[in-house]
């Protein structure tokens, strides 16, 4: 509880009057588009993922990082990139996120990246398989100001891990976050704040005691649980929890599988974040993963442009109207807690 709190105050402390404003007029102008239908945005994004790279070392089954299976263009981000979209954001922007797709530590440029956000007073976070972090990357990591690292680990034993994480290596994992937590003591400091992701499968559930035992033993900020993602879910899969609570799908009476979630025709992402490709392309949220929805190109227009350009207002239109409809809304969670 108390670190929770440290990092809150760490977050609350990157929050001048101008991105608090921004924030309030994103809410406000997202419960008056509900009612009105509007799509119009007066303000800016409040949050952005950034995607440092497409490549990735793991083989992860449901992921096409780990499939090699894009249909869009695969590459590195150039720093140039990054800091063109946080010279733009900076300002309003409260929340950073330094991946989308990927495996981040793979991107040469990717302390200078978060470095140059915690510069400018960006509260920034990021999402690792952790086989990158030895204790170099550790401490540069820490050097560089990252405020928040999520690291994902979904077995407590090789067997279990490598059924998800093909190609990993669970004691590097661990030996990652050994030294990630080594070198907050050592610099004598609080962030960044560790949090120790698993993903919730059928073959791993029985493991969750395991792993709190072993969170608290690595000394990790927090343990977080969240529910996997299955591209074809219809049928079922051998991934899916059988334990309903763990998963964020439900057999129906004709024995296939569906969603847990009614897809109201309303999404807040569409009003406080977004996403940018390596490329500069933006699109509009985490489910979008071949971009196929790409709103604009930074490196073509302006960000402002972009955001209330024709193509997010059809977008956020077609929301409105029948959300059920996007092939990308099929899978999305916003809501779902475990």
């Amino acid at each position: 509880m108390i670190k929770t709190v440290r990092d809150g105050i760490n977050f609350s402390k990157t929050l001048s009057n101008r991105r608090i404003k921004n924030g309030w007029k994103n809410y406000i102008s997202f419960k008056k588009a509900v009612k009105s239908k509007s799509t119009i945005h007066p303000s800016l994004s409040v949050s952005i993922s950034i995607e440092p790279t497409t490549s990735c070392n793991l083989r992860c089954p449901e992921c096409p990082s780990g499939l090699r299976s894009f249909s869009r263009p695969t590459g590195m981000m150039e720093l140039s990139t990054f800091q063109k979209i946080i010279d733009e954001l900076h300002k309003d922007l409260a929340y950073l996120i330094l991946y989308f797709q990927g495996e981040p530590y793979l991107n040469p440029s990717f302390h200078e990246a978060i470095q140059y956000a915690n510069d400018k007073k960006i509260y920034t976070v990021t999402s690792t398989n952790a086989h990158y972090l030895n204790k170099a990357n550790a401490q540069e990591t820490l050097k560089s100001g990252l405020s928040r690292i999520i690291v994902s680990m979904d077995g407590t034993d090789q067997g279990s891990y490598e059924k998800y994480r093909i190609g990993g290596k669970l004691d590097q994992v661990i030996e990652g976050i050994e030294n990630l937590v080594a070198a907050k003591k050592a610099l004598k400091t609080h962030a960044p704040f560790i949090i120790l992701q698993f993903l919730l499968f059928k073959h791993n559930t029985h493991q969750i005691p395991e792993v709190r035992k072993l969170a608290r033993k690595l000394g990790v900020d927090k343990l977080e649980f969240k529910t996997a993602q299955v591209y074809d879910f219809d049928l079922g899969s051998e991934l899916i929890p059988e334990i309903s609570q763990y998963s964020r799908y439900t057999k129906t009476e004709d024995e296939t599988f569906k969603i847990k979630n009614d897809h109201l025709n309303k999404c807040w992402k569409m009003w406080h974040s977004c996403v940018m490709t390596w490329d500069g392309n933006i699109v509009p949220c985490c489910f979008d993963k071949d971009a196929k929805y790409t709103m604009g190109n930074i490196h073509e227009q302006s960000f402002a442009e972009i955001w209330n350009g024709d193509s997010y207002q059809d977008f956020r239109s077609n929301l409105f109207s029948n959300r059920k409809d996007i092939d990308i809304c099929r899978n999305c969670t916003e809501g779902l807690k475990v």
